[in-house]
């Protein structure tokens, strides 16, 4: 006897199909340009195969049974999907990449990522898109990996001959608290030793080997710490904490009066942000990065991923 992954083959399943349209093995077997006996015998393998009855051969019409339904409409959808695997296989043949992965750190604006694959999804490319949600040395770990195609938001990168960069802008940071938080009505500049006394917010790294990057972090102060750069623009307007946040995302807050600008005795920290993607050793690139990079050159795409980011 033959096992289920010998009988349930692309040809017998739409054969099933044209027996069940049709209402009976022989109108099938004319529509298909077969003998009736050997489409009868190849339907009695499947049924041997599965031990299931497929057809209720006592009426005048080939009626499925309940096992049959389920298995006409599984083969239906498993058509389907072997149709659409082979059109994307002849488009990826045109030069698409099959995936494409983004690591996007949270300093970036997700609404204008998601708009930007919005654009990118109405071509109905055959590359399919995954986002990688990163913090401070996991975007650039991601990309160094092989995990990501593409990283938006890397810090402090150096371009290799394995990695290129170019700038999305520079972000400058603000040391903000909750008017309500207790350093809101300390005297200027603060000290560490203001500072220390406080908790601090901090994002965690989302690098997967070593200990990551601390930023702005003094010794023995208290730490709570946030998976993303949004999660700690809330905290600090909750009160929970103090420290910098991007200026870029806090400003709203600053002008509602939400957040309070404060000056320390250390210089105000800018930070230059890149996007960065892994070049192929054939110097060749995917139409999907080629499309991705061509929106990167619009200096209004830069700025909105660094500055049209959404309320808390």
């Amino acid at each position: 006897m033959q096992t289920v992954s010998q009988v349930l083959t692309p040809d017998a399943l739409l054969m099933l199909q044209f027996i069940s349209r049709t209402g009976s093995f022989a109108a099938a077997a004319r529509a298909l340009g077969m003998v009736p006996s050997a489409l009868t015998y190849r339907v009695r393998q499947m049924e041997d195969a599965l031990d299931v009855l497929l057809f209720d051969r006592s009426a005048r019409r080939a009626v499925p049974t309940q096992a049959g339904l389920e298995l006409l409409r599984e083969s239906a959808r498993l058509l389907q999907d072997l149709e659409a695997v082979a059109n994307r296989v002849k488009r990826v043949a045109t030069g698409w990449e099959p995936q494409f992965t983004i690591a996007v750190d949270s300093i970036i604006a997700k609404a204008t990522v998601m708009e930007l694959c919005d654009r990118f999804l109405a071509q109905n490319p055959p590359t399919r898109i995954r986002l990688r949600d990163e913090t401070l040395s996991g975007t650039l770990e991601a990309l160094t990996s092989g995990l990501a195609d593409l990283a938006l938001g890397v810090a402090d990168l150096i371009p290799t001959t394995a990695l290129q960069a170019k700038p999305l802008g520079d972000v400058r940071f603000v040391y903000a608290v909750a008017p309500h938080h207790p350093l809101a009505n300390a005297p200027e500049p603060l000290t560490d030793e203001h500072m220390r006394a406080h908790r601090a917010v901090a994002v965690a790294d989302t690098v997967s080997r070593g200990h990551g990057v601390t930023i702005g972090l003094l010794g023995g102060q208290d730490v709570f710490t946030v998976a993303t750069m949004h999660d700690k623009l809330d905290a600090h307007l909750r009160g929970l904490g103090c420290g910098s946040v991007p200026e870029c995302m806090a400003g709203p807050y600053i002008e509602a009066g939400r957040l309070v600008v404060k000056t320390t005795q250390g210089p105000a920290r800018s930070v230059r942000v890149n996007y960065a993607w892994r070049t192929a050793p054939s110097g060749s690139q995917g139409k999907a990065l080629q499309w991705w990079l061509a929106q990167l050159e619009s200096a209004t795409t830069r700025a909105a991923l660094l500055e049209r980011h959404r309320g808390v």
